[in-house]
C-alpha cells in the first residue's frame, strides 16, 4: 500500500470518527408521536397529566390498568371511573358489553379518543374540516359553571365530531370546530364532548384525546380547559387508567429492536459494521476479480412519451389533450403555489395572482378560457395550441 492510500484512508476514518463524535453529541430531535402514554415526556405523551392527577383528585386512588378491560373486567366487584386516552379505540363486540354492564352497574367510563362508533348507544362520529386557509380551530365547554373561554390548538389534528347523537338521553358538554383569523367568523363546528348517561352510571365521550397531552396542557393556559373536562370524574370513585390500548406503549418486537433502543449497544453495533467495512476495503483490494462492464438500461421515458402523444395527436384527440393540460395546470397550483382548486373563486384568483406575480385579469381570462373548453365536446387544433400558449406564460411570465 502506497502512502497516497494511506493518506486517503486516514482522513476517510477520521471523518468516520467526526461523524460518530457528531452523532452522539447533537441533540435528539423531538419525538412527535402520538403515543398517549403516561410514562413519554415527548410532546404527545401524557407524563404531566398523570402526575398531575393527585393534584386534581387528592383524595382519589389511581390504579394503572395493565390487561385489556375484557379481563380486567371479568371481576364483577370492579368499581370507579374507568379512564382512555388515544387516538384510536377499537373495541370488539364483547369488550364493548363488558364495559356497558360495568357503567350499567353503577361505574363511569371516560374515552377520549378520535374515532368511535357505538351502534349500541345509537352514536356516530365524523371528521370536521374548513376549506379556509386562514382557519383556526376552537374548543369550549358547555357549562354554566365553568368557564366559557375558547381554547386553541396549533398542530395539525382529526377535528372529529358526533354525526349522530340520542338527543333523548344525551348531555352535550362540549363543542369544536374553525374560525376564521380575518374576522372570527365561524365556519363550523359540532359536538365534540358528551355524556351518556348508561343503566347507574355515565359514559363519557370526548373526541380530542391532544388535550391531554404534555404539549398542548403546557401550552398557553390550555391547562385550564383539560382541568375542566376532567373536572366531571366522580372523586369518590377510583380512577382506572388505561395503560393497554395506548399506541405508544413499549414492546420489544425483535432482538434489533431492543438492539437499536439501547444507545450503548446501537453504537457498538455500528462500530462493528464499521470495522467489518475496513476489512472488506483490505481484504477486497488484493482478492478482488474483475468486474465486467454492464452498461446501464436505456431510459424510454421519452421516447414513450413521444410514443402516447403522437397516438393522440393523429387521432385528432385534441380535447383529451387539453384536459389533460388542465389538470396538469391544476395541480401545478396546488403544489407550487400552495393554493386549493376545490373553488375557482374570486379568492382563488387572489391568492393565484399573489403567489404567482401576475394580474388578476390575466388569471381570470385564463379560466375563462378553460371555461370554454370544458363546454365543449371537441376543440379544433388551433383552440388547443392556444390553451398551451396562456397555460405556458402563466408558468413561465415574461
Amino acid at each position: 500500500m502506497d502512502k497516497k492510500i494511506k493518506i486517503y484512508l486516514s482522513i476517510f476514518a477520521l471523518l468516520i470518527i467526526g461523524l460518530i463524535y457528531i452523532e452522539m453529541v447533537k441533540p435528539k430531535p423531538l419525538n412527535w408521536f402520538p403515543s398517549y402514554v403516561s410514562k413519554h415526556k415527548t410532546p404527545y405523551g401524557t407524563y404531566v397529566l398523570y402526575k398531575e392527577l393527585k393534584a386534581l383528585f387528592p383524595n382519589t386512588k389511581v390504579d394503572n390498568i395493565k390487561t385489556a378491560p375484557y379481563i380486567y373486567l371479568k371481576d364483577n366487584t370492579r368499581t370507579g371511573t374507568y379512564v382512555f386516552i388515544d387516538g384510536q379505540l377499537n373495541f370488539g363486540d364483547e369488550e364493548l358489553d363488558a364495559l356497558l354492564n360495568f357503567i350499567k352497574r353503577g361505574n363511569d367510563v371516560f374515552i377520549s379518543t378520535h374515532g368511535i362508533n357505538i351502534d349500541t348507544l345509537n352514536l356516530k362520529t365524523k371528521h370536521i374540516f374548513s376549506t379556509e386557509i386562514d382557519e383556526i380551530p376552537f374548543f369550549k365547554l358547555i357549562n354554566r359553571n365553568l368557564s366559557n373561554k375558547e381554547f386553541g390548538f396549533d398542530r395539525s389534528f382529526k377535528n372529529t365530531v358526533f354525526s349522530k347523537i340520542d338527543t333523548a338521553s344525551t348531555i352535550v358538554l362540549g363543542k369544536t370546530g374553525y374560525y376564521t383569523a380575518e374576522n372570527e367568523e365561524r365556519i363550523v363546528e359540532g359536538i365534540n364532548f358528551i355524556k351518556q348517561p348508561y343503566g347507574k352510571g355515565n359514559l363519557y365521550l370526548h373526541t380530542f384525546p391532544e388535550a391531554f397531552t404534555n404539549y398542548y396542557i403546557l401550552k398557553s393556559s390550555n391547562h385550564q380547559h383539560t382541568a375542566s373536562i376532567l373536572s366531571y370524574l366522580d372523586e369518590s370513585k377510583p380512577i382506572l387508567w388505561d395503560t393497554y390500548y395506548k399506541t405508544g406503549k413499549s414492546t420489544i418486537s425483535s432482538p434489533m429492536h431492543y438492539l437499536l433502543n439501547s444507545k450503548s449497544l446501537k453504537w457498538a453495533y455500528y462500530m462493528a459494521l464499521i470495522g467489518l467495512l475496513f476489512f472488506i476495503i483490505f481484504e477486497g483490494k488484493r482478492k478482488q476479480r474483475h468486474i465486467p462492464v454492464i452498461k446501464p438500461l436505456k431510459n424510454q421515458t421519452l421516447a414513450f412519451t413521444r410514443t402516447i402523444s403522437n397516438m393522440y395527436y393523429e387521432k385528432s384527440k385534441h380535447k383529451n389533450i387539453a384536459e389533460h393540460k388542465i389538470s396538469y395546470l391544476l395541480e401545478y397550483i396546488r403544489t407550487k403555489l400552495h393554493v386549493p382548486t376545490v373553488r375557482i373563486n374570486d379568492n382563488f384568483y387572489n391568492y393565484v395572482a399573489s403567489r404567482s406575480g401576475l394580474p388578476k385579469e390575466n388569471i381570470i381570462a385564463l379560466f375563462a378560457y378553460i371555461d370554454q373548453v370544458h363546454l365543449k365536446n371537441e376543440i379544433t387544433q388551433e383552440e388547443l395550441i392556444e390553451l398551451n400558449k396562456r397555460i405556458e406564460e402563466f408558468k413561465n411570465p415574461i
